[in-house]
C-alpha cells in the first residue's frame, strides 16, 4: 500500500522573543493545515534568535515550559497532525545552552528529541564570524524516530555538511531526513541547495529542510529557501526568500524504489585509513 504524506515547511523569521515566535509559528501552521498538511516542520531556532557579535543569543526556556513547544503541542493535538519543532534553545550546564529539536505526535506528546551535534563555528570574512560553541553545548547522539509513515532522521543546520551522519541514519532505516536550519544568507546562496540535494541523492531519502528567512535581530540574515526534496534529488518545493508555507505530497514507497535503482547504501567497502593510503604508480 502506498504511504503518501502531505508535508509542510513553515518558513518563519528569526524572532526576538517568545510571543512573536509563537504567533508566527501558529499562524503558518494553521495555513499549512488548511492546505491538507499532516506533518509540519519548523526551522532551527524557531523559538527566537538574536545575535551578539559572533555569538548566538536565542531566548531560552526549559523544554517543559517552552512557549513554542507547548503551542505546537496544543496545535498538534487539536488538529491531529505531527510537528517537528526544528530547534529551540533550552538551558544546559554552567550557563550554556542546548540547541534542541523535538518531534511532536498527533496526540500532542513529545516523542523524540535531538540536540545538535555540529557547532556552527566559521569565519567567512573579518566581519562574518559565527561561534555557536561560545554559547551552545553540542549533543553526542543521533536521532532516529518512528512515525506512522516511516523512520525519520533529525539533524540541524550545520549538520548538513557532515554526510556520514546522514549515511548512518539512512543505513539505520531513515527514509526521511529532516534538516531544519537558519542558514546564513551568504552560505545559503553558495551551498544550501547543493548540500540538501546531495543528502537526498546519497541516501535515497526524502529531505525536509525548513529554513528561517530574514534579518536576525542584532545582525545577520537567514537565507530562507525551505526545501522538500525527493529521493532522486528533485526539488518538489522551494520557499524562496519570503515568509510563508510550502507543501508537497511525498510517497515513502519511492524511497525503496530509489534505493533499488542505485543501491549505494549497501555498497560500502573497507579502505585503508589516514596515513595508510596507497596511490598506485603508473
Amino acid at each position: 500500500m502506498p504511504r503518501p504524506l502531505t508535508v509542510a515547511c513553515l518558513q518563519t523569521r528569526p524572532m526576538p522573543d517568545f510571543p512573536t515566535a509563537v504567533a508566527e509559528a501558529v499562524s503558518l501552521a494553521e495555513q499549512a493545515i488548511d492546505r491538507g498538511a499532516t506533518f509540519l516542520a519548523l526551522p532551527e531556532y524557531c523559538g527566537g534568535l538574536v545575535s551578539d557579535g559572533p555569538a548566538l543569543c536565542p531566548p531560552v526556556a526549559t523544554e517543559a515550559d517552552h512557549p513554542v513547544i507547548n503551542a505546537m503541542r496544543d496545535l498538534a493535538a487539536k488538529h491531529s497532525v505531527w510537528a517537528l519543532v526544528g530547534s529551540v534553545a533550552v538551558p544546559g550546564e554552567d550557563g550554556m545552552l542546548i540547541n534542541r529539536g523535538v518531534l511532536i505526535s498527533d496526540s500532542g506528546a513529545v516523542v523524540g528529541r535531538y540536540d545538535k551535534i555540529h557547532m556552527f563555528d566559521i569565519q567567512m570574512s573579518d566581519t562574518a564570524v559565527y561561534r555557536e560553541s561560545a554559547r551552545v553545548t553540542p549533543g553526542d547522539c543521533a536521532a532516529l524516530y518512528d512515525t506512522p509513515w516511516g523512520k525519520l532522521g533529525h539533524t540541524i543546520c550545520y549538520d548538513v555538511r557532515f554526510p556520514h551522519l546522514y549515511r548512518d541514519l539512512a543505513q539505520a532505516g531513515a527514509e526521511i531526513l529532516a534538516v531544519p536550519a537558519a542558514f546564513t544568507r551568504k552560505t545559503g546562496e553558495m551551498h544550501w541547495h547543493v548540500l540538501s540535494r546531495a543528502r537526498a541523492i546519497e541516501n535515497g531519502a526524502y529531505v525536509i529542510a525548513p529554513c528561517a528567512h530574514g534579518a536576525v535581530p542584532g545582525g545577520g540574515e537567514a537565507y530562507g529557501h525551505s526545501l522538500i526534496i525527493d529521493p532522486m534529488g528533485e526539488v518538489l518545493a522551494d520557499g524562496g526568500l519570503g515568509e510563508g508555507v510550502i507543501t508537497a505530497e511525498i510517497d515513502l514507497d519511492l524511497v525503496a524504489d530509489a534505493r533499488s535503482r542505485i543501491p549505494s547504501l549497501i555498497h560500502d567497502r573497507p579502505y585503508r585509513g589516514q596515513g595508510e593510503t596507497r596511490i598506485a604508480a603508473e
